[in-house]
């Protein structure tokens, strides 16, 4: 079982930065590919971004390519999402999730786990 908990939302300016953090509880931590979603009202949740147990693989969606960074800190617990060059399509809810499996997914049933969320708006 894992329990996850995001932070670090909030409002930014277009052209601005910010890091999302996901605090992870569990012993399987360490043994799970982690992933960032996210969601505007109306639409489905899409994939944005998701790392291997080892940091060693790493995917991103197309649209945040080069502009967002999705990182691990197993010791900690604790996968970030550092975005920078924010856009207001960025605006959303973004969700944490965790797959029971080292192999990385990008669609939202491959995931057990699932945070919150935490709400980011970007400005124009």
């Amino acid at each position: 079982q894992v329990q996850l908990v995001e932070s670090g939302g909030g409002l930014v300016q277009a052209g601005g930065s910010l890091r999302l953090s996901c605090a992870a509880s569990g012993r399987t931590f360490s043994r799970c590919a982690m992933g960032w979603f996210r969601q505007t009202p109306g639409k489905e949740r899409e994939f944005v971004a998701a790392i291997s147990p080892s940091g060693a693989a790493i995917i991103y969606a197309d649209s945040v390519k080069g502009r967002f960074t999705i990182s691990r800190d197993n010791a900690e617990r604790t996968v970030y999402l550092q975005m920078s060059s924010l856009k207001p399509e960025d605006t959303a809810d973004y969700y944490c999730a965790a797959r029971e499996s080292p192999f990385l997914r990008t669609t939202t049933p491959e995931f057990d786990y699932w945070g919150q969320g935490t709400q980011v708006t970007v400005s124009s």
